[in-house]
């Protein structure tokens, strides 16, 4: 008839640019944390030696850049070009690589909490093996500082644990002058002092208990953690609460424009 116009189905622009808009941004993110983790390992020397990557006994902060942004990337990846080009194939991946992500997360927060104890140990390990590395690598001695310094403990358990570390230890046969020592981020801090003190740790295990109190600070850093969580419990709830919204919205958006596309294929079809 004249006048009447058939309208078919329609892609959302609101849905599709969404998606496109949101991923670029974690995109060129994850771009940026490869690169700099990159930059870190060229830094360090390991890029023009590649077996030294699994030389360093404890972790390699660095990992942690390369491996988040790495899935940063092929996320943004997928929904951004999947989203522009209303490919179906890669806003599939990006639906299906988000889902994993997200029972893998759900998976490791039950897991975690059926496991308490096991988890404990587990991250007691971690830290020790940590500790022995102390001096391997300047990114892992940073990380261990900037933790030992915030939540203010010393070792996992308490500052013996550093009788791990080749340059702390009490030994008779240790030539080193950190020996019986602890790290300066274990110490006790000063409000008065402008300029940190390095040595502060110096001898300081083989000081008595009450003494070594008045100078580090004597919790271990799994039972700081611990009473952290407790004391965040809501704010460390609402970030996962957020993360799991989020990801489920993701997946949500990127199946509803699946399905726009195959209706307007459809259409097309039979048109």
């Amino acid at each position: 008839m004249t006048g009447n116009h058939f309208k078919g189905h329609e892609v959302s622009c609101c849905i599709k640019y969404f998606i496109f808009g949101f991923n670029i941004l974690f995109w060129l993110l994850g771009m940026a944390l490869v690169g700099i983790g990159l930059w870190a390992w060229s830094e360090k020397g390991v890029l023009s030696n590649i077996s030294s990557i699994t030389d360093l006994g404890g972790f390699d902060p660095v990992w942690l850049f390369m491996v988040v942004g790495g899935v940063m990337f092929i996320l943004g990846f997928a929904g951004c070009i999947g989203a522009l080009r209303e490919n179906t194939f890669l806003l599939k991946f990006f639906s299906v690589f988000l889902g994993i992500i997200f029972f893998l997360e759900l998976t490791t927060g039950v897991l975690a909490f059926v496991f308490k104890d096991w988890i404990k140990d587990q991250l007691n390990l971690f830290i020790n093996n940590n500790i022995r590395a102390y001096r391997d690598d300047i990114d892992l001695q940073n990380l261990i500082d900037f933790t030992q310094e915030y939540w203010e403990c010393c070792g996992a358990f308490g500052a013996e644990d550093w009788n791990l570390n080749i340059y702390f230890n009490c030994t008779d046969g240790n030539p080193s002058r950190e020996k019986c020592g602890v790290p300066f981020s274990c110490c006790t801090k000063d409000p008065a002092e402008d300029v940190i003190n390095t040595q502060c740790g110096y001898d300081i295990r083989a000081k008595s208990d009450s003494e070594q109190k008045d100078h580090i600070n004597v919790k271990g850093c799994v039972p700081q953690f611990e009473r952290w969580l407790q004391d965040n419990l809501t704010l460390v709830a609402g970030i996962f609460i957020g993360v799991a919204l989020l990801q489920i919205f993701g997946i949500c958006l990127a199946q509803n424009l699946v399905s726009d596309i195959k209706a307007v294929q459809d259409s097309c079809f039979f048109t």
